[in-house]
C-alpha cells in the first residue's frame, strides 16, 4: 500500500470503517512509514482536540416536535389528498409542500450552527501545532539534530525538505538554540527549531506561506500555553512554549529582526 493510499483511508480507520483487510494493510504500512506515521498521529491529536473542545449544539426542542406533528399530519391527510388531487390536479399538495419546508429550514439550521461555530483553519492549525510541541516534549523527542550551532542545524535540513528555514542562534539574547527536526504540521513536512529561556522550551514552526499579503503577528492561548504566528518573506512562522507572554514576545521580535528580507525579483 502507497503512502497516497494509506493518507487517503486514515480518517475510515480512525473511525473503525474498514474491512479487517485494508485494516491491517494500514498498519503494517504505518509500523514501516514514519512520515505517515507522523500524519496518522496528527490526525489522531486533531480528533481528540476537536472531541473535547468542539461545541455541540442541540436543535430547539420545539423543532423536532413541529417536524414529528407535520410528519403526522400528512400521513393522515394522504388519502384525502390523493381524492382531492383526483377532482382538481391543478392544486397542489400544501401538507407536502409544509413537510418539504420544515425539513428544510431543519436542515438550515443545523447547517448554519455548523458554519457559526466550527472551528476556523486558523484554530485547528493552532491545535495542530500545539500538539506537536506537547508530543516533543513528552516523547523526548526535541530534536533531529542537537546543536547551537546555526551552521550545523541549517544545512541539515539540505534534502530533507522543499525549502531552506532560516536559523538564528540568540544565544546573547537570551534564547540560545537547542537544535532543530523534522515536524509535520498542515499536511505537510516543517521544520522545527527548538529554543529555551531558563528550563522552558520554544518550538518556532517553519515553511513556506501561500502566496499573498504577509499576516501581522496574532497571539492566542491554548491550555496554558502562548501561540505566537505571523508571515513574513515568504515563509509562515508559528512559535509555542509555555514561557510567559511577555518573554515570548520578545524571542518574536528578535526572531523576525533576524528574519531575511524579501529578494527582489
Amino acid at each position: 500500500m502507497s503512502c497516497k493510499d494509506t493518507q487517503e483511508l486514515l480518517d475510515g480507520y480512525l473511525d473503525g470503517e474498514l474491512d479487517i483487510v485494508r485494516g491491517m494493510e494500514i498498519e503494517s504500512h504505518l509500523r514501516r512509514c514514519p512520515a505517515c506515521s507522523q500524519v496518522y498521529e496528527n490526525h489522531q491529536a486533531l480528533r481528540s482536540a476537536i472531541r473535547a473542545r468542539a461545541p455541540y449544539f442541540k436543535a430547539p426542542a420545539g423543532l423536532h416536535q413541529r417536524v414529528r406533528s407535520t410528519v403526522r399530519q400528512a400521513s393522515k391527510a394522504e388519502p384525502a389528498s390523493r381524492v382531492v388531487t383526483w377532482r382538481a390536479p391543478w392544486r397542489p399538495a400544501w401538507n407536502l409542500l409544509g413537510l418539504a419546508a420544515a425539513l428544510v429550514i431543519a436542515v438550515l439550521t443545523w447547517s448554519i450552527s455548523a458554519r457559526l461555530w466550527s472551528p476556523s483553519a486558523d484554530e485547528l492549525l493552532a491545535q495542530e501545532v500545539l500538539s506537536s510541541h506537547v508530543r516533543s516534549l513528552m516523547a523526548n523527542h526535541l530534536t533531529d539534530v542537537p546543536s547551537s550551532d546555526q551552521h550545523t542545524v541549517k544545512p541539515w535540513f539540505n534534502g530533507k525538505l522543499d525549502f531552506s528555514p532560516p536559523v538564528k542562534d540568540l544565544t546573547n539574547e537570551g534564547f540560545p538554540l537547542v537544535g532543530g527536526r523534522l515536524d509535520y504540521v498542515g499536511n505537510r513536512a516543517v521544520a522545527a527549531l527548538v529554543y529555551q529561556r531558563q528550563k522552558h522550551f520554544i518550538n518556532l514552526f517553519i515553511w513556506p506561506a501561500f502566496e499573498g499579503p504577509g499576516i501581522a503577528e496574532k497571539t492566542v492561548t491554548r491550555q496554558g500555553y502562548n501561540l505566537l504566528h505571523w508571515t513574513q518573506s515568504g515563509m509562515t512562522y508559528w512559535v509555542v512554549s509555555d514561557l510567559n507572554r511577555g518573554e515570548l514576545q520578545q524571542f518574536v521580535q528578535l526572531v523576525r529582526s533576524s528574519a531575511p528580507l524579501p529578494t527582489s525579483p
